[in-house]
């Protein structure tokens, strides 16, 4: 039976949808009294946000750092939305921690933090690591920030909470140890208690009109998207056998396709770089193939 295509590029994108929503329009209206509907191939770039206020509510962290007297602060910790690794959220935090003058330089020239995040691969975990500040400057390092050294030694107490806490598969409640006074140097180091979801939109729904696919929720499902690719990286996807959805049987002038989570929530697409090709075939007497 005869299979046709339409394309979706970037011209098809329609404006103010962040990339979520493409609108192909039909030279002249179509009938599709009894035709089904497939993804054929898509091409688009890893590239939609983890860090996203107004979508996840995710983008903060706090610290708690102490000065002369051991008088504590709690400093938060903002981040611009966007796409992160762990590496690049912490060092986002280093960021804010050079900013605020909460470092010292070793030896060796480097700059010294005094927690950081780590991916822990064998534990599937990401590891947060918080070291004993000192009251004095250690030998061979200087303090080009002129932070004020504390009467006693403390680690900065780093809380998670609720929403950035997933990121790192941490507790919302979690709170690091103060640990004041505590012979210096000294390091404590806390893992993920749950399987961290530095990704919320592990996968994206592609959604089209004009079919009712009972089985699926929504009901516009025809295929799943899930980056097996570096953030930045272009997937590309072409089904090895086409997953047939029954058109709603009409008259079109146009189809709408949409990126959203599995609970129908549109995910912005920082990247207008996108192929989409949907195939199109008349199903004659047959039985709607699910």
């Amino acid at each position: 039976m005869a299979t046709s295509n339409i394309i979706f590029t970037r011209s098809n994108i329609v404006a103010g949808t962040n990339n979520t929503t493409l609108l192909y329009k039909f030279p002249n209206t179509v009938s599709f009294p009894n035709h089904e509907i497939a993804l054929s191939s898509l091409a688009m770039f890893y590239a939609w946000r983890n860090i996203d206020l107004s979508l996840y509510g995710n983008n903060t962290l706090t610290y708690t750092w102490e000065n002369a007297g051991n008088v504590q602060t709690t400093y938060t910790i903002t981040i611009p939305d966007g796409l992160y690794e762990i590496a690049d959220l912490n060092s986002y935090c280093q960021y804010v921690m050079i900013a605020n003058g909460h470092y010292l330089v070793n030896a060796s020239g480097q700059n010294v933090y005094y927690f950081n995040m780590v991916v822990n691969p064998n534990l599937y975990a990401i590891q947060l690591n918080t070291y004993q500040f000192p009251i004095a400057l250690p030998v061979g390092y200087t303090n080009p920030a002129v932070v004020v050294f504390p009467a006693q030694t403390f680690k900065p107490q780093v809380a998670t909470p609720s929403n950035f806490n997933a990121i790192i598969g941490f507790a919302s409640t979690f709170v690091s140890a103060r640990d004041l006074g505590v012979a210096y140097p000294d390091t404590n180091s806390y893992t993920s208690i749950t399987s961290p979801q530095v990704q919320p939109a592990p996968t994206l729904i592609l959604n089209t009109s004009n079919i009712n696919n009972i089985y699926s929720n929504p009901s516009t499902c025809i295929y799943a998207i899930t980056p097996t690719v570096a953030i930045g990286e272009q997937i590309v996807e072409r089904p090895p056998e086409f997953s047939w959805n029954k058109l709603t049987s009409g008259t079109y002038s146009e189809i709408r396709i949409q990126l959203s989570t599995p609970t129908g929530v549109l995910v912005p697409i920082m990247d207008p770089q996108m192929t989409v090709i949907l195939a199109i075939r008349e199903i004659g007497g047959l039985n709607n193939r699910r």
